[in-house]
């Protein structure tokens, strides 16, 4: 699945994913490619990549949307 991470003033991460652990405001969950459509809330903390260009991405809170293999993460900031 394609994965984004932005912020307000740059693209953090573009690439590939096999999965994505996110720390919702409910509780942490993970993405998996054919996830079924989500909007979900995100506080502060990791966003773990599992993939060829994976790492640990620190984000200060936003929202994750997931429709057809797109991961699209809008952070308040975020670094590698």
């Amino acid at each position: 699945m394609h994965l984004e991470i932005i912020t307000p003033d740059r693209k953090v991460f573009d690439g590939e994913a096999t999965s994505v652990r996110f720390p919702g405001t409910d509780g942490s969950f993970e993405v998996l490619n054919n996830h079924a459509p989500l909007i979900a809330a995100l506080k502060t903390g990791d966003v773990i990549v599992t993939g060829a260009g994976g790492g640990t991405f620190h984000i200060g809170g936003g929202i994750v949307e997931v429709l057809r293999n797109k991961v699209t993460v809008l952070a308040e900031s975020a670094s590698a």
